[in-house]
């Protein structure tokens, strides 16, 4: 993060920097936001540690084997572009991973697309798209972008590691164009529950009690609430749950591992006990096995949408401007009688 502007201009280079804040407004945004997060109370994840994570997990020479969920996902984003039936001159991707997105698209609905993200390895290894892409080497907790840049923003999988979602909702409202949308995803907060409950279980049974291994995720309950206070309108928040199935859970873990998506939690627990990864493995499969031996890992995904306002969109009616009651909408399925006829 301490060198998000020195390499943006690596990576964005041409007539295309002119979208990225610079000079010592940006400079001290930056320390702000640096002070902020050391002394705030939103301080729940290990960011050095989310991107050595990342760095690892790509420099796999098998890493693109651990890529299904984000591929899944990324085309269910695109296919909700898709559907505002709009096209978009410049976009930005938030977090994106290898451009799980972008390679979903086409250029007749993106005209040029931005990508960032804390690993420079993802950036190096996107996916290749006909869409024009720049990449800028950013921290999503901190978008180094002018106010009213892009008609689209969009994320996959990556605002579960932000500390402070609030203010990066708000960050991505900031960027936004009036009548631009905001089109991502998630995980919700009922992701790998069956893994959260073998571990707690194995470890009250060895040891006594239990330390978080498992993430925290926001709750669906509470994702409106926190696209309408970033200032969002017109919301759509809907949730889907996939399932994938693994020889045991060990597997699982290593998925995780290879997705470079281990938790990184300040409280996170340094190690686990042989004895108790083995409880817990036997706990798994004896809770939420298969008849065929394998054990179901659960991802429950949160798509969102949210519009920047805009004088052109439809606003609500006033309250009290209805012209029906609702007490008459059981009568409107009713066949006329003879006697109604009659009146009529």
């Amino acid at each position: 993060m301490n060198a998000v502007l020195g390499v943006c201009a690596r990576w964005a280079v041409g007539p295309w920097c002119s979208v990225l804040r610079t000079g010592t407004g940006a400079e001290a945004a930056r320390r702000r936001w640096l002070s902020e997060r050391s002394g705030g109370s939103m301080n729940v994840f290990d960011r050095t540690m989310k991107r050595r994570q990342k760095r690892w997990a790509t420099a796999q020479r098998d890493g693109q084997q651990y890529e299904y969920l984000r591929d899944e996902v990324g085309s269910k984003v695109a296919d909700r572009v898709y559907d505002v039936a709009r096209t978009f001159p410049l976009a930005l991707d938030v977090g994106c991973g290898r451009s799980h997105i972008a390679e979903h698209l086409n250029k007749d609905i993106v005209e040029r697309l931005f990508l960032t993200d804390i690993s420079e390895n993802s950036l190096k290894l996107k996916k290749k798209s006909e869409i024009p892409t720049h990449c800028v080497l950013a921290d999503e907790e901190f978008l180094p972008f002018k106010e009213n840049t892009f008609d689209l923003v969009m994320s996959s999988l990556s605002l579960h590691w932000i500390n402070d979602l609030p203010g990066a909702l708000r960050q991505i409202h900031h960027v936004l164009k009036p009548d631009g949308v905001f089109i991502g995803a998630m995980v919700g907060g009922e992701t790998l529950y069956e893994l959260r409950c073998s571990l707690q279980l194995a470890e009250l049974e060895r040891e006594g009690g239990f330390a978080p291994h498992v993430s925290p995720y926001t709750a669906i309950t509470d994702l409106g609430n926190l696209l309408g206070q970033a200032g969002f309108n017109i919301l759509t928040v809907d949730v889907d749950s996939i399932q994938v199935h693994y020889p045991g859970m060990l597997e699982v873990m290593s998925d995780l591992q290879g997705m470079g998506e281990s938790n990184c939690a300040w409280n996170r627990k340094a190690m686990l006990h042989r004895d108790t990864m083995l409880a817990a493995a036997a706990i798994y499969k004896e809770m939420y096995g298969n008849k065929d031996g394998s054990v179901p890992a659960t991802f429950e995904i949160l798509y969102m949408i949210g519009w920047k306002p805009h004088e052109s969109q439809a606003k609500p009616a006033k309250r009290g401007s209805a012209n029906a009651s609702f007490a008459d909408l059981g009568k409107l399925s009713q066949q006329p009688t003879t006697d109604n006829l009659k009146k009529q």
